[in-house]
């Protein structure tokens, strides 16, 4: 990798990070919310300063030679340990066992920090490195234990998370299977990083030069785990979303037949309040629902329990569920009272409806499945038996 490829994924996690802000601020009681953006923010953290111009320009502010190795491996422990938590928190469970387990992880993990610290303290690494530090100073003591450390747990964290991924991506589906799916290829890349790392020092210690691939083949193996990784923990959350706006315009869609019909009809007045064309699509859903509403509150008056009882029961006669029905013969009884309102111009004749007349309960007494209902009105061989014979209905 060079220089610069460092802060790519770094600023594409900081675009990540901006987006989820608002959710994040809203919702900051929220474990998994806050679990999602701690780890955002560390994958941000490791690559902006693993970048080799950013260690140089640390170790220039500390003026120690080579701060910026712990402060990476710390970082990256700090990683490993918001993988945990975000996985315990994601999975679920009692709430005060979660909260154990999260809490067991993050104390483990502070003591793998302090230890980094100290054993960077204890060492002597007067030159600065900065892309082979780890085989450079493979022989230093306590620099070596650190580095052994660091790498070890790593890698148990990701032992441990692919533990916890594997069998729960087995029982799930969906989005989130995928998501688990691409967390797990992260975690064995962050396995490989460590295990090619860890290669590169060994070798040193039996006289031979591997560094390589500490120096080159482990860097793009970190960098496409972390971005793999928070690929995954962000592909269930995004999708979802995806979906639901998806639904949300796809109701807002099959309410167009019912919404034509009665939108003429609803009066909000002169001083309504209007909204955008690019408002949300559940207050675009919101605004058309109450549209029909009101439209249906105008025909009230002309609601015939008869007409959606002999609808009911036609529908059923021709094989419809008892929803459908239902939906059905809301939609002819709308259709019906909609010919009879055009038929009285002046609000002469008003046909009131009333639940004694048998049947199905009268559909201003039971909530109405708008979209069904809307669904009716174009499909329906009930509703356009009525729409052309409404006269006969009644």
């Amino acid at each position: 990798m060079n220089d610069s490829s460092y802060y790519v994924p770094s600023a594409a996690m900081v675009i990540v990070l901006l987006l989820k802000g608002r959710a994040v601020l809203r919702a900051w009681r929220d474990p998994l919310l806050r679990s999602v953006y701690a780890l955002l923010l560390l994958s941000v953290l490791v690559f902006l300063f693993a970048a080799p111009p950013t260690i140089a320009r640390v170790n220039r502010i500390t003026a120690v030679p080579n701060f910026s190795a712990p402060l990476v491996y710390c970082l990256l422990s700090a990683f490993s340990a918001s993988c945990l938590v975000l996985i315990i928190n994601w999975r679920g469970g009692p709430p005060e066992a979660t909260r154990r387990a999260s809490h067991r992880w993050i104390a483990g993990y502070a003591v793998v920090i302090v230890a980094t610290a100290a054993l960077f303290a204890l060492g002597d690494t007067p030159e600065q490195r900065l892309r082979d530090f780890d085989t450079y100073y493979a022989n230093t003591p306590f620099v070596r234990e650190m580095i052994v450390l660091y790498l070890v747990a790593l890698t148990v964290a990701n032992i441990a998370m692919n533990m916890v991924c594997w069998p729960w991506a087995l029982r799930v589906h969906g989005w989130l299977r995928v998501g688990l799916l691409v967390i797990v290829a992260g975690f064995f890349c962050n396995i490989a990083f460590a295990a090619t790392k860890l290669t590169a020092v060994v070798a040193r210690w039996n006289g031979g030069d591997l560094d390589y691939l500490s120096t080159y083949v482990a860097p793009a193996l970190a960098a496409a785990a972390e971005v793999v990784t928070a690929a995954g923990f962000c592909i269930p959350l995004a999708c979802q979303r995806v979906e639901d706006v998806w639904s949300t315009w796809s109701t807002y869609r099959r309410l167009s037949p019912l919404w034509r019909e009665l939108a003429p009809l609803s009066d909000h007045g002169d001083h309504a309040v209007r909204i955008a064309w690019w408002s949300s699509a559940e207050l675009q859903v919101t605004r058309r629902e109450s549209d029909i509403h009101d439209g249906m509150l105008s025909l009230y008056p002309y609601f015939d329990a008869t007409v959606r009882t002999r609808a009911y029961e036609a529908a059923r006669a021709a094989g419809s569920s008892p929803d459908v029905a239902r939906a059905e013969a809301d939609a002819a009884m709308v259709t019906a009272a909609l010919r009879a309102r055009s038929a009285d111009p002046d609000g002469r004749i008003i046909t009131a409806a009333t639940p004694e007349n048998g049947g199905p309960p009268s559909a201003t007494e039971t909530p109405r499945d708008l979209v069904a209902m809307s669904h009716a009105l174009r499909r329906s061989p009930v509703v356009a038996a009525v729409r052309e014979e409404a006269a006969a209905w009644r």
